[in-house]
C-alpha cells in the first residue's frame, strides 16, 4: 500500500543507540538499565538497543511469569543478548494482593484483577533496579500507547523510554536492522493476560493499518472484525485514543 510515509531503520536505530548512550552518560558511568523481558518484540528489541549502547554487562533483563506461565523465550534471548536475567514469579503476590482486597470486603472487577500482575511486576522491576542502581525502561511503544494498550502505573510506568515514539512497524524494522532472531521480533504480540487472543484479533485492526493512520492520518478501510454493527475501525482507534488520553498527559494538579 503507498502511504507517502518512509522509515530510515538504520538512521534511527543508530540514533537510538547514541541517544541511549547520552542518557546514561548523565545518568554516571556505573548506572545499569533493569527491564522486563517478556519475550515480546518490544522487550526484545529494548534489550538489544541496550546491550549495544552500554554493553550487556551493563543491562539486566526480569522474567515475571504468574503462575505457570511460560517464560515465552526470555531465557533464550537474554542468553543471545549475553544480558543477565532473573526470573521471578509473580503469582504468588498477585494472589496474596488479591486476598487481602478480597478480606477487606471489596470485590475486584476482572479488569482490576487483569492489571494487577502488570503493578506488581513493575514494583518488581523498581526493586530490583534501586538494588542494582539501575534506571527502569518502559518499553511501550508508540501504536499501543496511542490506543491504550498499556497498564497506568503498570508496564506503562518507568524512568524512560526507548520506543514511545516508534511505531510497532518501525519497531519491528529497528529489530530486523539489529539481527535480532526473525522468530523474536515478529512474534504474534498479545498482552500476555491469562487465556488472552493475539492483539490484532481482539482489537479487530492491524498494527500496520493504526500505524498509517497514526503517521499519515490515512484512516483503515472497513469495520471493526468486518462487523457493520461494530462500527469503523477509525471511529474504534479514535475512541480508544480519547479515552485513554490520560495515561499519557501528565498528572493534573491542582495550581494556585
Amino acid at each position: 500500500m503507498e502511504t507517502g510515509y518512509t522509515f530510515d531503520a538504520a538512521k534511527t536505530a543508530e540514533a537510538l543507540i547514541q541517544w541511549t548512550k547520552e542518557y546514561f552518560a548523565q545518568a554516571g558511568p556505573d548506572t545499569k538499565a533493569v527491564l522486563g523481558m517478556s519475550g515480546g518484540k518490544d522487550s526484545t528489541v529494548s534489550a538489544a538497543v541496550l546491550a549495544k549502547a552500554l554493553g550487556p554487562d551493563r543491562v539486566i533483563g526480569v522474567s515475571m511469569p504468574q503462575g505457570s506461565q511460560s517464560l515465552n523465550d526470555a531465557d533464550r534471548i537474554c542468553s543471545q543478548l549475553g544480558i543477565k536475567m532473573y526470573t521471578v514469579n509473580v503469582g504468588k503476590a498477585c494472589q496474596e494482593l488479591m486476598n487481602a482486597i478480597a478480606d477487606a470486603g471489596e470485590e475486584l472487577t476482572k479488569a482490576s484483577i487483569q492489571n494487577i500482575p502488570p503493578r506488581v511486576r513493575m514494583a518488581t522491576l523498581y526493586a530490583i533496579g534501586q538494588t542494582n542502581n539501575a534506571r527502569v525502561v518502559n518499553t511501550c511503544n508508540l501504536s499501543e500507547d496511542y490506543i491504550g494498550y498499556a497498564t497506568k502505573f503498570g508496564d506503562g510506568a518507568g524512568d524512560f523510554s526507548l520506543l514511545a515514539n516508534l511505531t510497532v512497524t518501525e519497531v519491528l524494522a529497528i529489530g530486523d536492522y539489529l539481527g535480532v532472531p526473525y522468530e523474536w521480533v515478529h512474534k504474534t504480540p498479545d498482552d500476555g493476560l491469562p487465556h488472552s487472543c493475539p492483539d490484532e484479533e481482539k482489537i479487530g485492526f492491524t498494527y500496520a493499518e493504526l500505524d498509517i493512520y497514526i503517521r499519515t492520518g490515512k484512516a483503515p478501510e472497513g469495520f471493526v472484525h468486518g462487523n457493520e454493527a461494530e462500527g469503523l475501525k477509525v471511529d474504534k482507534i479514535d475512541r480508544m485514543h480519547r479515552a485513554n488520553l490520560h495515561k499519557l498527559q501528565p498528572m493534573p494538579s491542582f495550581r494556585f
